[in-house]
Formats: structure tokens, sequence, C-alpha cells
């Protein structure tokens, strides 16, 4: 069984290659880009059968090159919401996806990609539909336009119409193997090191109705974010567009909180709670700054009906499970 993944060196690629080892799945065709950034080093303990640069991979799978691929899990992307050339991130992010697309189908090749929860945007309501969709960046709507081609192309009974099409519109992912994502590493990488050089972790302090550090993101574990790939893939008779985040919304706090407790652990010193952690000053409050006023989503939450609905009845990880996890696996 031929697999692809695009964007493999990437943080959820090279953990879905590494998933699809545990399962004994070694014939796996890695696709991504080399030219900076430490990267490599997410393939060095990975079985793939072949790496070939994302600037030649296209045009050689349009051509048949690879014979009969089961499926291609596409993450390969931009995925830096700052970014600002629109025309850069439309090309990488929305163009070569329709161009894969168009040739997974016409090879009868599975094709389970990554969309965002940037589709959203700013809204309250995290449901997979047109009404709820408003990007705030290039970024949100070069995936939200990809996801717009895919309900078009598939219609509304998408594995009648298709060989199986999945999009996953991922929240806030953490876990290993993302240390090359620099400022787009999630928080807890940040507060990690952060509390290697300073000994306390900063939050933002109140802003648009909630307290110091009380803003909710829905933080979802990247060992999740592989078992739900791994469903579908299992599941080839479900498409769709679906969220794919924990389902709870968790503010700040428990993220810095989990991050600080760990590193007491780490120290074989006894664990705080939040009181205790700001008034030790393990955690501190910062003035949200002027600059994303207006900017920032101080609210995700995925509803999960959909996914569920399918039949993917997943337990997600909590912020306090994964975080500890998460930095006792930076510590080795």
């Amino acid at each position: 069984m031929k697999i692809i993944v695009t964007g493999a060196a990437g943080f959820v690629g090279s953990n879905i290659v590494a998933g699809l080892n545990a399962r004994g799945i070694t014939d796996i065709i890695a696709v991504d880009h080399l030219k900076s950034g430490d990267k490599f080093k997410n393939l060095v303990d990975l079985q793939i059968s072949d790496y070939v640069d994302k600037h030649d991979f296209y045009k050689l799978f349009q051509n048949k090159h690879y014979g009969h691929v089961e499926a291609i899990f596409h993450e390969g992307a931009c995925s830096d919401t700052m970014e600002m050339d629109g025309q850069y991130m439309m090309r990488n992010n929305y163009q070569i996806s329709c161009e894969l697309f168009e040739a997974a189908q016409a090879q009868k090749t599975r094709l389970l990609y990554a969309s965002s929860a940037a589709t959203y945007g700013g809204g309250k309501h995290f449901s997979e539909s047109p009404k709820n969709e408003n990007p705030l960046n290039v970024y949100g709507y070069s995936k939200l336009l990809f996801d717009q081609r895919m309900r078009k192309a598939c219609g509304d009974q998408w594995n009648l119409n298709t060989s199986q099409v999945v999009g996953f519109r991922y929240f806030n992912v953490y876990g290993p193997r993302e240390q090359h994502k620099a400022r787009m590493a999630s928080v807890a990488y940040h507060q990690h090191h952060q509390f290697i050089k300073d000994s306390k972790v900063k939050l933002f302090g109140g802003y648009d109705g909630y307290g110091n550090g009380e803003q909710l993101r829905d933080f979802v574990w990247v060992g999740d974010v592989v078992d739900v790939n791994l469903w579908f893939f299992d599941h080839p008779s479900v498409s769709g567009i679906f969220n794919l985040g924990s389902g709870r919304a968790q503010p700040f706090n428990d993220v810095a909180l989990a991050v600080v407790n760990a590193h007491l652990k780490h120290q074989s010193k006894p664990t705080v709670t939040l009181g205790e952690a700001t008034s030790k000053g393990l955690i501190e409050y910062i003035e949200f700054p002027q600059a994303l006023v207006g900017k920032y989503q101080s609210f995700t939450q995925a509803d999960l009906t959909k996914l569920k609905q399918a039949g993917c009845d997943h337990k997600f990880t909590n912020v306090q499970d994964g975080v500890s996890q998460y930095v006792e696996h930076l510590f080795k």
C-alpha cells in the first residue's frame, strides 16, 4: 500500500508518518522542501520509501509517475498566519491543492487534507457551515477557498461523487515535532522555553471581557490529530469537511499552569495551584498588546457534532494531560 504525505517533514505531517509507521506502513513517499531550517530532523527516526522535493512532486504525480497511490495526506502548506504575500499564499495553499485534487481523482487516490479553524475568523460559532466562515487573514482565506472548491466539486453526497476527500479544520495543535515553526509554534512550546529562560511564564492580561489569562482556545494534542486522520483513513466511505479540535475550550491559564507544574515536577518540587503560581511569580500577566486589539480570537471551540455523526467518537486529551506529556518529551 503506497501512501504520500505532503509536508512530511513538518509538524502534523511528520506525526502522521510516525502514526503510519506505528501500523507497520513504511511505503511512504515524503514530500517537502528542505531549503532552510532543521525540518529534516523530523524525518530522521521515521521509515519512508522515498523523499521528493515539493517543486518536483506535483508534476510527477500528475503524470502518474508513482503508479497506484492509495491515499495522500496533504499537510503541505504555508501555515504562517502573518504572511501577507497573498499571491504566494494562494498559489501555495489553494492552486496547488486544486491541482493535486484533480490528479488524485483521476487516479482514484484518496485525499485527506489540512484545512484550518482560521476559516472561522473572529466568529463565535464553530460548526462547519458557510454562515460561520469569515477569515481574518489571507491564510484563512486560502484554506476556506479550497474548502469551497471541494464542496462544489464533491456536491452534497461527497463519497458518491468522488474518491474519498476529507478536509480537517485544525484548531490549536500542539505537541512534538514543531520545533522548526519558530513564532508559529504552539503556546506550550514557547512557554516551556520561556520558563527555562526566565523561571516564569508570561500571559496576556484581561481583554475582551476576559480576565487575566482567561481567554479561551481549543488546544488539541497532535496525537489526537493523527488518530482522527487515521480513523478516516480506515473508513474510506466517509468524506466531508470536519472540525478537528478537542471540542473543549480551555483558558491560557490552564496551559501555563500545566507547563509550570511539569517543570516543578521535573525539578522534584511540589506542584502549585494557579493562585500559588501567580503569587510566587511563576505566572506573570502583561498588558494586552495594542497591536492585537480587534485582531485577536478570544474564544475558539470546535463543534464536534459532525465528526461524531460520521462515526468518529475519539476521546480527546485535555490540556493538563497533553501539555504535561509534551513538556516531559521536550526535556528528553
